[in-house]
């Protein structure tokens, strides 16, 4: 009898603790009382001692590093290759013409920040995504003083969005977990995805808005002239420097980010760029190269040709030793992106730990099973709502992996006894993407908030509310569609 009662609170114990070290996580960070690497590492090896499991926590964590070494590879050398892809002048005709789609103007950089990362996130990777949206965007923000948060949760929300493509990953998850066709699930969720997009596009607006009345539309002439103020009153060249002293030059409403005319504005349109025009590292004469050599990277990853870190292994080597044949150029390249590398490298190795403790000590699937054991009997009808709804905290708190293939299977043989098929399950699990793309589990999001300069805490309080709206968005419209 004793034992029977210590086998029933045992689970109820982890999934308690597996709760309780996700919230204390989640509050230090926000709070600011740790660093994310210290909180990914510090929590989780205090909770594995209270589970009773300290002995085994060298495993456990072995067993995380082992699981996410390859994602660790792929982030270092992609973020080496778009790195230096970006040096070379890649993607500078993209970003001209998002920014001569901005301006000035923080209303139509928040938008165009939206749409420059839906536009990348159409390669399947959220690394790139960030990566290059930050590089184009990180620019004009800090010049017109605007919130990064902002910059980030925009991107983090449109790359969520379009995360649900069938090479990004969850749709493939949830197709080989309930046995199904991957195009099946995902072409009929395209009306409800395109709303998910096109609200994150009208929130960009709402936000970009709200900026512009916080700070106002500068012209090119007024962001030009008070930089070289500041500078000025700094002796040192600080683009876009934070302190607001005597001689900064107050902001003026207008109707657009217009320069003046001719060779004059052609020439501050120059120097507003967020990518230097005449930087040292550019190889036009390679931009062809360059490019197909993208695009075929790109599409070998879709077709799977290679595992992706070892495609992106041998583009960053290979971009390297054509673009800089010289190893002291090809150091300085390594050396720049090196930061980068150590902070999302860092990172994931951190949340290895959080991961291994998660899944070594059982805590997630006792979580996962009690979420779907409170499930009342009645709510068996509409397990495909159920689904929707679950997915956005199920996907926040734990790895795509855990969720489709260890909780969806469970939900779909519920919803099964009840006459959900298995196609509506699976779509309704794609719901919570959207707010996936911030967790603390996605290696992504860390090259996100590093590149911006972000505190995660910050990222994260400003953009847990929107992006589960944006989920909610995209199942409400499953629903009113009959997708759902």
């Amino acid at each position: 009898m004793g034992c029977s009662r210590a086998n029933v609170r045992y689970p109820l114990m982890l999934t308690i603790l597996g709760f309780a070290m996700i919230a204390t996580f989640l509050v230090l960070i926000m709070m600011k009382k740790m660093s994310p690497i210290a909180a990914l590492v510090l929590i989780p090896a205090l909770f594995c001692v209270f589970v009773g499991k300290g002995a085994k926590l060298g495993d456990y964590v072995i067993d995380g590093v082992t699981s996410l070494a390859p994602t660790a590879a792929m982030l270092m050398f992609a973020i080496v290759y778009f790195g230096v892809m970006i040096d070379v002048g890649l993607f500078d005709p993209i970003v001209r013409g998002i920014l001569k789609f901005c301006k000035a103007d923080p209303m139509r950089i928040v938008v165009g920040t939206a749409v420059l990362a839906a536009i990348v996130s159409l390669d399947g990777d959220g690394s790139t995504t960030f990566m290059i949206t930050v590089s184009a965007m990180y620019p004009l923000y800090k010049r017109l003083k605007m919130s990064l948060v902002v910059m980030t949760g925009v991107a983090a929300m449109a790359n969520g969005v379009m995360n649900t493509l069938p090479w990004g990953g969850p749709t493939a998850r949830a197709a080989t977990a309930l046995k199904l066709d991957a195009s099946d699930i995902f072409v009929p969720m395209i009306p409800a995805l395109l709303v998910g997009l096109l609200f994150v596009f009208i929130l960009s607006y709402v936000l970009g808005v709200r900026e512009r009345r916080r700070l106002g539309v500068l012209t090119l002439d007024e962001v030009l002239v008070e930089e070289k103020v500041e500078e000025k009153e700094t002796e040192t060249v600080l683009v876009g420097a934070g302190g607001s002293g005597d001689g900064k030059v107050s902001m003026r409403k207008s109707v657009t980010g217009g320069a003046g005319s001719g060779t004059d504005a052609d020439e501050r349109d120059d120097d507003f760029q967020g990518l230097d025009p005449h930087r040292a590292t550019l190889r036009p004469k390679l931009y062809w190269f360059n490019a197909l050599l993208t695009v075929g990277l790109l599409t070998a990853m879709i077709m799977e040709v290679l595992p992706i870190p070892v495609l992106f292994l041998l583009g960053a080597a290979l971009v390297l030793t054509v673009n800089f044949p010289h190893i002291p150029d090809q150091k300085a390249r390594i050396a720049a992106h090196a930061e980068n590398v150590l902070n999302v490298s860092g990172m994931v190795f951190a949340a290895a730990v959080f991961t291994g403790v998660l899944q070594g000590t059982g805590m997630v699937d006792h979580m996962a099973k009690w979420m779907v054991d409170v499930i009342p009997g009645s709510m068996g009808p509409h397990m495909a709502l159920v689904t929707g709804i679950l997915s956005l905290p199920l996907t926040y708190f734990m790895s795509n992996d855990g969720f489709y293939f260890g909780v969806l299977p469970v939900l779909a043989e519920a919803g099964a006894a009840h006459g959900v098929s298995p196609l509506e399950m699976a779509r309704a699990s794609l719901v919570g993407q959207p707010l996936h793309m911030s967790s603390p589990l996605v290696p992504a999001v860390y090259v996100l908030v590093g590149m911006a300069k972000v505190e995660f805490g910050d990222h994260t309080k400003f953009v847990v509310k929107w992006a589960a709206l944006t989920c909610l968005v995209i199942l409400g419209a499953g629903m009113l569609f009959g997708i759902i």
